[in-house]
């Protein structure tokens, strides 16, 4: 495993930046992939015909190995938005049948399936979070496997949720999604790259992550991985790329019906950028040096005694079961303006985000025990004494 740390990126000094689920900075690796990137495109004639597949393949290969997936079944698109409205166009459902969702789910995994329940006559099952504080997570887990059942033609959830980090147990959801035939579309963009992701455990029949959090990727870029359900799919664009014989570009108007093997199908048209596709395949490789599970053991040791001690102060945080060590949200004293605590923070240059009724926190390998030690200064100086 390589050394990871703060060194690996060029935040200023002086800057406490817990904001990873907001968007990562780029790793310096990766932005010296774009930097050359842009100065290739400076002589077109240098670009040969596979150019245009080598980086493509190369990160299907890196995605491929970070979730332990086929590469042949993961699809390159610009947003989460892409590679989930190209799941929804494909779900084959009935009117009548019900689409499960999380409470205040990121609309992204919302509203391709609002269109899709709106042009099929399908109802919208969405499970809000508990009112509860205790054992709040556990609950919101549950009341989603009960709303799962024989009618449901899918299941659209994130691991963690954008809020406030609270987890879904998805091996189980998954399973329970199965056992009905329904399927099973997961938004790994706030986990997918600090949290270790198995497609052979949790067996999605989709997973979309978006490039610019956790992957460390520029923005405008992701990935998907399809599974066999969507054999045969039906892509949002029909690129030339995608088809067979493609890298001939003597042939490529010689117009063909089929499409490669996989999930090619389902690229972003222009998938062959010069510039984005090499910053992209950098960051999945230098998450590959580094191992998500030392990501995740590193957040998780920033996290901990930190959460500890931001409890003593009434700060309300879901239970270490239920939540991301690298994502999670705490909750202020009803009295407290969460308004006000953010410019405080901002004055100190301390970055987090708000998110619902949560101040979210989300360190990465860039953060170190000190961070987390200036986070809690300014909340222990903001909070009413007593």
């Amino acid at each position: 495993m390589t050394e990871f740390g703060r060194s690996e990126f060029q935040l200023p000094a002086g800057l406490v930046y817990l904001n990873c689920a907001y968007m990562s900075p780029l790793p310096r690796r990766t932005e010296e992939a774009g930097v050359t990137g842009m100065r290739r495109k400076r002589v077109p004639s240098r670009i040969f015909a596979p150019d245009f597949f080598h980086d493509a393949n190369a990160i299907r290969a890196a995605f491929g190995r970070l979730v332990e997936a086929d590469p042949t079944r993961v699809a390159i698109t610009p947003s989460a938005s892409y590679g989930i409205s190209t799941a929804a166009r494909n779900c084959a459902v009935s009117p009548g049948q019900n689409i499960v969702l999380s409470g205040e789910q990121f609309p992204s995994n919302a509203y391709p399936w609002l269109r899709l329940a709106k042009a099929n006559d399908l109802e919208v099952r969405v499970v809000d979070p508990p009112a509860e504080r205790e054992e709040r997570g556990r609950l919101w887990n549950e009341r989603l496997w009960e709303a799962i059942d024989s009618a449901t033609a899918v299941v659209a959830l994130p691991a963690f949720h954008w809020t406030d980090g609270t987890r879904f147990d998805l091996v189980r959801l998954g399973g329970r999604a199965r056992e009905v035939g329904a399927a099973l579309v997961i938004d790994g963009t706030q986990s997918v790259g600090a949290v270790p992701f198995s497609v052979e455990e949790i067996r999605p029949d989709a997973l979309i992550v978006a490039g610019y959090k956790w992957l460390l990727g520029p923005y405008s870029t992701g990935v998907a991985y399809f599974g066999d359900r969507f054999d045969g799919g039906e892509p949002l664009e029909e690129t030339w790329l995608s088809r067979p014989q493609s890298d001939d570009f003597r042939s490529i108007a010689d117009l063909k019906e089929e499409y490669r093997p996989g999930a090619v199908r389902f690229d972003v048209g222009q998938v062959a950028d010069f510039i984005l596709l090499p910053m992209l395949l950098a960051s999945l490789e230098l998450l590959l040096e580094w191992s998500v599970s030392a990501i995740e053991q590193h957040c998780s040791a920033l996290a901990s005694d930190f959460l500890l001690a931001a409890r003593g102060l009434g700060l309300e945080a879901e239970s270490d079961a239920w939540r991301g060590d690298h994502l999670f949200g705490l909750r202020l004293p009803a009295e407290v303006s969460i308004e006000e605590l953010q410019t405080e923070l901002a004055q100190r240059q301390i970055h987090v985000s708000l998110r619902g009724d949560a101040v979210r926190v989300s360190p990465h390998v860039y953060n170190e025990t000190a961070d987390m030690e200036a986070l809690f200064e300014a909340l222990r100086d903001f909070l009413p004494a007593g």
